[in-house]
């Protein structure tokens, strides 16, 4: 069968060239022994994909960096970013590139490519090996299907390389990953830089065109972009604390305008409930732990709009005046958007008496411990009058009875739950930290039958409770996890 090749643009680099740098450091292409380790067809289903292109040579070669395809103009893009709240003026893709964009029926993507070997903007040897970007792969899919905007996976490729890592040798591999668009609060954060109020101005533009058309017929185009942004982070955030997802390194650079979850590298979901948790090795003061995610988005808001202040007013006065509203319009909708998600994974539809039961669930899960998935996921069996599965998560933890836990589910079911909702929103299978940190090491050693057992598992995470292995849904063991950024 012949297979149509996938034609690409280059959008980015044709319009943007400032924010862009060679995507290595010489032209000499690297010698690799490729193999596909994970294809995402149903993703390359969803794009359009001709039919057979990302089973092909061409594809392989394409997504690895190897050989650029039909169209594509692969660049490494430049952005700056705040990093555990210290600005660095010049950062970007130091171990990737963007290939460049295709057309899709959901509209331009980007393809992006991680591990491709070191550019002008490398800070370590630029290359990536298959455990973090296989816990991208999965991660990034099981964001997807609990519903969460996200970048997404479509391949990862073994590259027959072997790195070095804390003297350890690893696997070597790419990541092939699709966004709607990559542009980043750091894109915005290294225009100031250059002086180029021009730049700006044509970068903001290009965000209107590309990811908020209807930004470009309100009477502030800018400031209208800018409310866009927040508004999608409102959602995006209230996303991650309804699931209990700590992101591990929510810097400016780590953050797309889109409002899609970008970059999976300390990420973890929450076993045991501890609002304060995080499991970043390089996060030594807590900058980004659970509790802390939302006020952390408001201030990289804030600092994107530091950035846009140009275009948003005409003194700087009025600028921060738009800052401070559009911050606020955030927090004020996070909350509204957070008290909605609980509600409903409460089962209930009213959120004037949800919101007290919300904040006494959650400390009574931060008192005992409890995990946070099961106990959300258990509601469902308590709204049908079967309480003995939410009991059995507290006798597990030693809490043989708890007069707070009893007053608090007669208070609950007084309220008519409704379990369709429940099961409709609380996922019983997530990917538990100490089952993908063990197929990952699986995976270092060759053996990719268990990261792709996990990965079927989480790309079902609604499931009933006898679809998967009791295991897939039971938490970890008791013990402090500490994640990797992979570089």
């Amino acid at each position: 069968m012949t297979v149509r090749t996938l034609h690409f643009t280059s959008e980015f680099a044709t319009l943007l060239p400032e924010l862009s740098v060679s995507p290595r450091v010489d032209d000499a292409a690297p010698e690799f022994e490729l193999q596909a380790i994970e294809l995402n067809h149903e993703l390359a289903a969803e794009l359009g994909l001709p039919p057979g292109w990302l089973d092909s040579d061409e594809a392989l070669q394409a997504l690895a960096g190897v050989r650029t395809p039909a169209g594509a103009q692969p660049v490494a893009q430049v952005y700056a970013g705040h990093q555990w709240g210290v600005f660095k003026p010049v950062l970007g893709d130091g171990r990737a590139q963007l290939l460049g964009e295709i057309d899709t029926p959901q509209g331009r993507y980007d393809v992006h490519l991680k591990g491709t070997g070191p550019t002008q903007l490398s800070r370590v040897d630029g290359w990536a090996a298959v455990g973090p970007m296989l816990r991208e792969f999965l991660v990034s899919e099981a964001m997807h299907a609990l519903g969460v905007p996200t970048t997404r996976s479509l391949a990862v490729i073994a590259t027959g390389q072997h790195l070095e890592r804390d003297g350890v040798q690893l696997p070597g591999a790419v990541l092939a990953r699709v966004a709607r668009s990559h542009l980043r609060f750091g894109s915005f954060q290294y225009v100031p830089g250059t002086g180029d109020l021009g730049l700006l101005r044509r970068l903001g533009d290009h965000a209107i065109q590309r990811l908020y058309p209807d930004a470009a017929r309100a009477a502030h185009p800018y400031r209208a972009l800018f409310a866009s942004i927040a508004s999608s982070h409102a959602r995006l955030t209230a996303d991650w604390m309804r699931l209990g997802f700590v992101h591990g390194v929510l810097s400016t650079d780590n953050v797309t305008i889109s409002g899609e979850t970008i970059d999976y590298g300390p990420c973890a979901f929450i076993d045991r409930y501890d609002p304060t948790v995080w499991y970043s090795s390089i996060d030594e003061h807590a900058r980004y732990a659970y509790e802390r995610q939302p006020e952390i988005m408001a201030w990289n808001l804030a600092r994107l709009g530091d950035a846009l202040a140009p275009l948003l007013g005409e003194t700087p006065a009025e600028a921060q005046q738009v800052i401070d509203d559009t911050v606020q319009a955030y927090i004020d909708e996070y909350a509204e958007r957070r008290l909605e998600a609980f509600t409903a994974k409460l089962g209930l539809r009213d959120t004037s008496p949800a919101q007290p039961l919300i904040e006494r669930a959650l400390r009574l899960l931060a008192a005992h411990s409890i995990d946070f998935t099961s106990f959300w996921a258990a509601l469902a069996d308590a709204a049908k009058g079967n309480e003995a599965p939410v009991r059995e998560a507290f006798t597990a933890q030693g809490v043989a009875g708890s007069a707070l836990l009893d007053t608090w589910l007669a208070e609950w079911r007084a309220l008519q739950p409704s379990p369709e909702i429940i099961r409709s929103v609380n996922p019983r299978f997530i990917p538990r930290n100490h089952l993908l940190d063990a197929a990952l090491t699986a995976a270092n050693q060759g053996d990719f039958d268990a990261h792709r057992e996990l990965l079927e598992v989480v790309r079902h995470p609604y499931a009933a409770p006898g679809a998967h292995p009791a295991k897939f849904a039971e938490p970890g063991p008791d013990l402090e996890f500490v994640t990797f950024c992979g570089t």
